[in-house]
This record gives C-alpha cells, structure tokens and sequence, in this order.
C-alpha cells in the first residue's frame, strides 16, 4: 500500500486530496466483504485494504429473522444430496443461470465449514452431523441456523479474523464514487473516491475492486432493511457495470419501529391483526375478517404466513399473500397503521376451529396458551426478548407492521468468478451480485455471499496478481473525478432542493410503484417524473446544511439514479408482459379478479412463464441512459466427473478460462 498527497485545483483554490495505491480495495464489510479479505489473505494476497462506514452498519450484522437461515448442501442423515440437486433447487425459481446455481450449491459445503472453523456455532449432534431443515423453496433439509442472529455471528466471526490478520480497515468512509479510467481500451474502474470523517476528500488507485456495498436499502420508505444500510449499486451502475433481474426483490411483513421480519412463529401463534385511523390509537378495527369467507379460513392464513413469509404471486390465489395485499390496503390506499396485537386473539378465535395444519402444529409445539403472546413464550421466547431489547414490549403492547422490501435477488451481473460481466477487475459480491432469479431457497442469499467472495479472492490470486494499470492515465482519471465531485459539490451549495426532500421523493416513489404492486398505470406516471428528477440531482446537486448531509447528499446522488434505473427496468418488464411473479404483482384491468372480496382495482396479470427461460440484463452507457434486454438462461453445465482430466485441468490453470 502506497499513500501520497495529491493537489486538486478548482476555481484558483488548492485542495489535498490524500491518494491510495493498493492492489485489492475491498469496499463494503457485511459478512461476505470480510470473507473475500480473509480468503484473499489466505491466498497471500497481503496487499489488501478494507473501507466501510462502519464494521457495526450494514445488513448482516444488523438484521435477521425468527430464525434466521443459511442454506447448504445436506451434510446429516441418509438423505442424498448432491452439488447438481442443489442447483436444480436453485434452477426451479427461474430466471437464474445453471453455471452460477452449480457454484453457489458446490462451494456451499466450503464456505459453511469456513465458518464452522472460525466458531460460528452451528448446531450439530452427537455424531458431529450438522443436521438440517427444510426452508422455503427447498425439497431437501438443506436449511440450518444459529437463531435470530445468523449473520450477525457471521459478522462476528469474520472481524475476529481479519483483526487476527492484521487486515487494515478504514471505518468512516463514505465512497461517493468510482472512477473509470476512459484512456484503457476496456472499461476499468480503477479505483474510488471517499468522504472520510472529517469532510476531507480521499482517492483511491487499485488493481482490483471487491464490490461488497449489500442491497438497495435506502430506495424505499417502506422497508425492513436496517436504517443504518442505504446500500450503493447505484455507484457502480453510473459507472457502467451491467445489471441482472434487478426488478426481482423479495418483499414481505415487517414491524416499522424496530425494522424485523414478522415470519416465522410471530405469524404461527395467530395474532390479531388491527388497524387505527393515521394517529395510532382511535378507530380501532380487525380488518381482516372483512376478506374470509370463515374464521378459520383467516387464522389459517395468518398461521400460514410464518412460513410462507416473503409475498408470494402464486398465494395471491386463495393463499395467506392475501395478508400482505390486505395491509397494503390499509396503509398505503386508505392511509391506516396497521398493528400486530400479541395480547388477544382475533375475534372468535378457537382451537377447534383451526385448519388441521395450524391446529396440528400448536398441539405438537404444547403451544394451548390462552393469548397470542403466551403462545409466543413457550415457543421462542427469544423472539420477545428480541423486540424486549428494542423497547418494544410485546406482553403490553402491540407491534406496528407493514409490508416492506427485504432483499434484492438482482444486482449487478457478474460471472462465474465473480467478476463483472462488462468491466474486467471489478468484482461485486453478496446481496449486490445479481445471482439469483425469481425465487429462491430461504438463506441462500448468506451462502452466496460466502461462495462468490470465496471465488473473487481464487480468481485474483490466479490471474490478477500483477498490476496493470497505467499510473500516469489512472491520476489523470483520479484528479477529474475529484474536480468533477468538487463542482457537483459548488452546485449543491445553491441547488433548490435538499437531499432530505429529495430521499423522501426517491422512497415514497419506489414504495408506491416499485415494490410488490406494479402497474403499468402507475409508471406511465412516475418514470417521467423520475427522469426528471434524476437530471436535476446530476446537474444541479442536491442541498446540505453540514457534514452529514454532505455525506448524504452523495449518497442521494447515487440512490437517485439507483430507483430510474430500477424503475425503468420494472417498465421494460412490464411493457414485455411478463405479468406477476415471485414477490410482485401486476395490477391489470383485463387481468384475474383473484378475490371476490376485492373490488375490481385488484385484479392482475397472469404471469408468462416462457420468461422464466430468460435473464433481464440491463446497460448504462456512459451518457448513463439506459436500455434492456433478455439473455436465455444458461443451463446447468453437462460436467466431465473424470478425476485425470480434471486434475490436469486444475494444474494447467485451465478452470481459470
């Protein structure tokens, strides 16, 4: 790692900046940047350095679930499994490539024992068998947990070991942009600009880039994706890096004040559902018996939705997402709150009653407690103590809900090393790696996080160890950057809106046309108005009034151009009329009136299956407008299982391509 000061002249006044040469920038320190450092290092690539807001921000250390699940290949008991059965599993969602699914499913068994190893304490038995689960979308007991906090342990586990190899990390740094290198023949990102602390601007010049910056957070008002995680796609999307299946998010029940997932047995102990007028307290109904034909039809479904926790299309149709479209209903077209009441049961609730699921369940748990919340504590009393340590007391008061987005199956596509699909050295991995397709195995996103960071840090230890960068063409590229960051920041001091109003514009349009209910209607509506706004953040800055609104403000800037693209992609998708599938809808006048209990607003569009045999690959030219496209998907690779061969092709370096 090399620092020298650089001097940035802007309008007669000089500005240090600080620069950085080093070979590998990781940026980004969720579970799977920490682990493309650890195994960068175990590779003897030693040149590394890590920048991050924060080791205690981000998505994997900050959120989880009932129990949360990392997905891997059987490893217990009698029951075949195998790398190839795995990515089937995969495969069935949809929309997903065969290479990239055999990837995930033959490198999950390494990258869970890399944990194992480094004490993350994964349950096994007596025998030392790591025994499984089934998870949503999973055929096999592939599912295992270590409670609500899976990934926070992971988080853990990695920091005690890049602190034990000494990896530097910088805390603080808020990168505000990439920068390409226009001169090379290729596109190249060749490094970063950060805000760090203090305001001051730092640059950065590296090799190669891990791109480890989680999923989209901060493009919805809505969302149960940890306050303190914004996400950053968009830096790389106004870089030019191609996209894949970014319309393909995962949407689901949330409570609002302490951002967490409502799955699992906080839906199966049956709690009543109520809404209140927008202050929180008067006009207190129980909406929900309005849209059963019985009540136990309704508490069917409530129980139902712990395990069929993400909005699903398919459960549109006589299944408990008609759960999530009734809150929907009540936030956001009739303006109420809606509220989990663990203290009651709904109105007529009886054991008897219940479906022979729910009642089957319950009896076998020893869950015959009179209320919800006594239900709640013999089950998992952790998932009380949870909200407990967040000043929310579930014996005495009731939770506010909404439904919210939680993960983004696109992202950035890259290929099977991981590395960018358009843009050589640059290498996203985790939730911003676009792997994934319509559906897929609950926890396979945490271990695909692990696998491709594994396989990024393979890849540049093989092929990218020498430097390759022009240092006089990479300044050249640093020091405009940096004038051009300066003069969105002049622009920004007299800029007539502030980066406040603009994130409320940005989230509330996203909540409202690009999550689970889409239409047409909707967007024909809103995409202008986002071009519009877009040209203006870009072209006029975005207003702070001190360091952190500065900071973002960058942050907007990115985000902005984030929810078009976004959006535009949604469009493509819906002008192709692909129709409703995995976690969205479409609202479609000629479409299906799905319930009788709905007005006729609510009916939507078949989906087309023949687009589960394609990929949404989107582009950014470097005048950052943007075009669409689909890709056949590419189907699982006929493998030579002949050791020689193999082996030989191993020694050769051949597997590198």
């Amino acid at each position: 790692m090399i620092k020298k000061d650089i001097e940035i002249s802007h309008n007669s006044i000089t500005q240090p900046v600080e620069l950085t040469r080093v070979h590998t920038l990781i940026i980004g320190s969720g579970a799977s940047g920490l682990n493309a450092a650890v195994q960068l290092h175990r590779y003897g690539v030693e040149d590394i350095l890590i920048l991050t807001e924060g080791l205690q921000m981000g998505t994997s250390i900050n959120t989880g679930s009932d129990k949360q699940t990392y997905y891997k290949l059987s490893m217990s008991g009698d029951e075949s499994d195998s790398p190839v059965s795995m990515a089937e599993s995969y495969l069935s969602g949809g929309s997903m490539h065969g290479d990239l699914a055999l990837i995930e499913a033959s490198l999950s068994v390494r990258g869970f024992i890399n944990l194992v190893n480094l004490g993350v304490p994964f349950p096994h038995d007596v025998y030392g068998q790591y025994i499984g689960y089934k998870t949503d979308h999973d055929p096999r007991q592939r599912a295992t947990s270590v409670g609500p906090y899976t990934s926070r342990e992971m988080c853990r586990a990695l920091i005690k070991e890049v602190k034990t190899l000494e990896i530097p990390v910088l805390e603080n740094r808020e990168v505000i942009q990439l920068v390409r290198s226009d001169n090379d023949q290729s596109k190249r990102i060749i490094g970063a600009l950060v805000l760090n602390q203090q305001g001051n601007m730092e640059a950065y010049i590296a090799e190669n880039i891990i791109f480890a910056v989680g999923g989209p957070g901060g493009l919805y008002k809505t969302s149960v994706y940890p306050k303190v995680h914004s996400g950053a796609i968009g830096l790389a999307l106004m870089a030019g890096a191609e996209a894949r299946n970014l319309p393909e998010s995962q949407y689901g029940l949330a409570s609002t004040k302490f951002r967490w997932n409502v799955s699992g047995t906080y839906m199966q102990v049956i709690p009543r559902f109520v809404s209140t007028a927008s202050d929180g307290k008067s006009d207190e109904q129980e909406f929900l018996s309005d849209y059963f034909e019985t009540d136990s039809e309704m508490n069917g479904n409530v129980f139902l939705k712990g395990y069929q926790w993400p909005f699903d299309a398919r459960k549109v149709y006589g299944g408990s997402s008609i759960i999530d479209i009734l809150v929907y209903i009540e936030t956001v077209e009739k303006g109420r709150r809606v509220f989990l009441d663990f203290r009651q049961n709904p109105a007529s609730f009886t054991f008897e009653d219940l479906p022979d699921e729910a009642r089957n369940y319950l009896t076998r748990s020893e869950a015959f407690q009179k209320t919800p919340v006594e239900r709640l504590n013999k089950m998992n009393p952790g998932a009380i103590e949870l909200y407990q340590d967040h000043g929310i007391d579930l014996w005495h008061e009731p939770l506010e809900i909404a439904v919210c987005a939680q993960h983004n199956n696109g992202g950035l596509a890259a290929n099977i090393w991981s590395e960018s699909t358009n843009i050589k050295h640059f290498f996203p991995i985790g939730e911003v790696n676009g792997s994934h397709g319509v559906n897929r195995p609950g926890g396979s996103a945490l271990n695909a996080g692990q696998v491709w960071g594994t396989r990024a840090a393979e890849f540049i230890d093989a092929c990218y160890r020498d430097w390759s960068i022009d240092e006089s063409s990479a300044d050249q590229s640093i020091n405009q950057a940096c004038l051009d960051a300066i003069t969105w920041m002049a622009n920004s001091e007299t800029s007539e809106i502030n980066w406040r109003t603009a994130l409320d514009e940005i989230q509330t349009r996203m909540s409202r046309c690009g999550a689970h209910i889409r239409s047409k209607k909707a967007l024909s509506t809103e995409l202008p108005l986002a071009h519009q706004f877009v040209d203006q953040i870009l072209n006029s800055g975005c207003r702070s009034d001190d360091l952190i609104g500065l900071r973002n403000a960058f942050k907007v800037r990115q985000l902005a151009f984030s929810h078009l693209v976004y959006l535009d992609a949604i469009n493509f998708m819906l002008e192709n009329r692909v129709g409703s599938r995995g976690s969205s809808i479409v609202l479609d006048s000629e479409g299906d009136q799905f319930s009788e209990l709905l007005d006729e607003s609510w009916k939507i569009q078949r989906e087309d299956p023949a687009f589960r045999e394609k990929v949404l690959i989107t582009k950014i030219k470097d005048n950052l407008s943007i075009s669409h496209l689909w890709e056949p998907v590419r189907p699982l690779p006929e493998i030579d299982a002949w050791f020689e061969t193999t082996w030989a092709a191993y020694r050769n370096r051949e597997i590198f391509g």
